[in-house]
């Protein structure tokens, strides 16, 4: 008898130790690791430094209240925001876009946001409520109001952007809708009416940030200049902790008392915050957008003829092999697992890949070629 809510499929296995980028269960079957947590652990699992960073802290202090000065949200908002942004710490991708949300209608005095169909921007009520998914929202109404919906890349989404609006809320790439890429002409196209009718533009990054693509955020892809960004997943390498990134201009309208954490920002997550975005470097990037065109190579010439892959989206190391409907998606997540591989799946039966960044080629290989022989198998 379990002791816990049914609020998830749960597999029938417990993660209980990890190395590098392989995981280990407690009957003792190791995995090579395509999850990250879902798309959290970027550096994999025990990094030196990163573990360090937080053994370091935790002799220190864990936590103290947002009532007090912290140095370290300053260095890591610094790191994240520049000199031209402000940042705030919460707990999780959900908590920054409400954050995103709450700045985005007190700063433009307006209440109405346009968000897009098979978007997701969290599960509590205001992210739930922006999120193109009438599955996640079924059982909740009443949800917030003045929240209308757009197909994702349909260039009549513009229209619906006009000065009524306060915000538009969208992910470059969609994760959990299935791993569809923004095209850039649309984005940029998005971005451009937001300025010309004084929309706030609210970039999620919750997924497709810290290096996921090859950036150190998707939307530096496509050019684009959001007014506010949300983050967490890869940020604090496991730790929980989201971030929102706005412009300064936007400073005014949060001031003491308009929004506030208990446990947002505290120091044992910055500590994690700090090492991950030091390991971010220019280099590493380049590094993580080599590995990702090898990748997509691989599979372009090896997965996507296979007959159950009907196609193959993403960027960098996001991935998405969408399979034919004929074949549940799940029953090739389990023959994965039975072969030693992790993966996701995601909306439209599709086999959604997260591999740590810090995967070596070799690793990269072997796990394709395991889902490569899956596929066929089917």
């Amino acid at each position: 008898m379990s002791h816990l809510f049914n609020t998830y499929a749960r597999y029938p296995f417990d993660l209980v130790s990890g190395h590098d980028v392989h995981l280990v269960d407690n009957q003792g079957k190791e995995y090579l690791d395509f999850t990250s947590g879902i798309g959290v652990c970027s550096f994999g699992y025990n990094d030196p430094e990163i573990t360090g960073a937080v053994q370091q802290q935790v002799t220190q202090i864990w936590h103290t209240s947002n009532l007090y000065e912290s140095q370290l949200q300053e260095t890591v908002g610094g790191m994240l925001a520049g000199d031209d942004k402000l940042a705030f710490f919460c707990n999780s991708g959900t908590e920054a876009n409400e954050a995103a949300f709450k700045l985005a209608r007190k700063a433009s005095e307006k209440t109405r946001v346009l968000a897009f169909n098979n978007g997701f921007h969290g599960r509590s009520y205001g992210s739930m409520s922006l999120t193109g998914n009438p599955s996640i929202q079924a059982g909740f109404a009443p949800l917030v109001p003045d929240v209308i919906f757009a197909d994702y890349n349909d260039p009549e989404a513009l229209d619906k952007i006009d000065s009524d609006l306060a915000a538009v809320i969208l992910e470059v790439i969609q994760g959990e809708g299935g791993v569809y890429v923004g095209d850039k002409a649309w984005l940029q196209a998005v971005d451009a009416k937001c300025k010309a009718t004084d929309t706030l533009l609210i970039i999620d990054e919750v997924q497709s940030g810290i290096g996921r693509t090859g950036y150190k955020f998707a939307y530096q892809a496509f050019d684009l200049d959001p007014d506010i960004v949300t983050l967490a997943k890869a940020l604090g390498s496991g730790l929980p902790i989201g971030a929102m990134i706005g412009k300064k201009a936007l400073g005014s309208a949060f001031t003491p008392g308009s929004h506030g954490t208990t446990f947002g920002g505290n120091k044992l997550a910055l500590s994690a915050a700090q090492a991950v975005l030091t390991k971010l470097t220019p280099e590493f990037l380049v590094d993580v957008q080599q590995k990702s065109a090898n990748v997509w190579t691989t599979m372009t010439d090896t997965i996507a003829p296979l007959p159950a892959v009907t196609g193959i989206t993403g960027m960098g190391l996001m991935i998405g092999i969408h399979i034919d409907e004929q074949y549940d998606v799940e029953a090739i997540i389990h023959q994965l697992q039975a072969k030693g591989l992790l993966t996701l799946s995601a909306k439209h039966n599709t086999l959604r890949l997260l591999p740590p960044l810090v995967m070596s080629e070799q690793d990269l290989q072997v796990g394709l070629a395991l889902i490569a022989s899956v596929l066929k198998e089917a």
